[in-house]
């Protein structure tokens, strides 16, 4: 069985149960429903006692549970062909360098983490149509300089 055998076989006993990530991401635990749909949809891993409880949720074979706990390949194709997830994309490509550069002004040179990182989003009722709030929280990773020597900083530095 290929990961996206067990992503279809997951979203087919999904719509069979009637079940929404909601309750799916309360009886799995442990991490925040954005990891554990990423899980179940071959983006990230589940712990082994969260496949386990997958596992068990779902009836899954020993096999399956073990998939679920593998180190997935992450990723998709670019540029994304699902119109919600172009729109992310697009957001990146209109308003990333202002993004960067603001970020670069007031930490200095480096990255926002996508690994050691938080996400989080919200329904905001509006008389216009609903909104979604979203908060991204990622650590700033500085650049290393390498073999910098003498009074040049090792790692990226916010230059006054």
């Amino acid at each position: 069985m290929k990961r996206a055998d067990l992503t279809e076989k997951l979203l087919d006993i999904k719509r069979e149960k009637g079940w929404t990530w909601k309750h799916i991401c309360k009886e799995i635990g442990g991490f925040a429903d954005t990891m554990i749909v990423g899980a179940l949809l071959g983006q990230m891993k589940l712990t082994k006692p969260q496949a386990e409880k997958a596992g068990d949720l779902f009836g899954l074979s020993r096999p399956e549970i073990a998939m679920l706990n593998e180190v997935p390949y992450r990723g998709t194709p670019m540029p994304p062909t699902d119109p919600l997830i172009y729109r992310f994309y697009e957001m990146v490509m209109v308003n990333g360098p202002a993004w960067k550069a603001l970020i670069e002004e007031e930490f200095g040179d480096g990255i926002m983490s996508a690994i050691d990182f938080d996400f989080a989003f919200e329904r905001v009722a509006n008389p216009k149509g609903d909104r979604v709030k979203i908060t991204m929280s990622g650590k700033f990773l500085p650049y290393k300089y390498y073999g910098a020597t003498g009074n040049v900083p090792e790692y990226g530095f916010k230059e006054e």
